[in-house]
């Protein structure tokens, strides 16, 4: 269980912010900050879950890639994440603005500065629906945009600092 082993919560870490970085087949590069997901076992195994509107520009990304990293960083880098959620990669480059010095681990691109990296390979994929909603919450998320789809990721390894 690399969760437990890392001794690392999960949904409380993406629910403060962390970045998904998505690597083409060209090389190009690309991360966003997200802060909805989870972990949890499915399908035998260690999994977890984020969420992506199609409107942002790492959607492509995450459509092409297989491989994905989320990387978390101390409270000390707010900025960063603020940054990298407000920005599109459509008009800059976000790793190089914040100057971001990274490696590439298991296909994945891994930054320096985050304490806990976890690399994951993409299992599933889907859009949500409004008609699946069970509860009146999709007008209140989903008002000014398209629906979130969700990518359900094996995790391969986590990296701590």
């Amino acid at each position: 269980m690399k969760l437990i082993e890392a001794d690392f919560n999960f949904p409380l870490r993406v629910a403060k912010g962390a970045l998904l970085t998505v690597k083409k087949e060209s090389g190009e590069i690309n991360t966003m900050t997200v802060s909805w997901g989870g972990a949890g076992i499915l399908w035998g195994r260690e999994v977890c879950f984020i969420f992506v509107r199609p409107e942002r520009y790492t959607f492509g990304f995450c459509e092409e890639g297989d491989v994905f990293s989320l990387s978390f960083f101390e409270d000390d880098k707010k900025e960063l994440l603020t940054f990298c959620g407000t920005k599109s990669g459509r008009e800059v480059d976000k790793i190089s603005h914040m100057g971001l010095k990274y490696s590439i681990r298991e296909g994945a691109c891994v930054f320096d500065d985050a304490s806990v990296s976890v690399i994951c390979s993409k299992l599933y994929a889907q859009s949500l629906e409004k008609d699946c909603f069970t509860k009146d919450i999709a007008d209140s998320f989903y008002s000014n945009g398209g629906y979130h789809k969700m990518y359900i990721c094996e995790i391969k390894d986590i990296i701590v600092k």
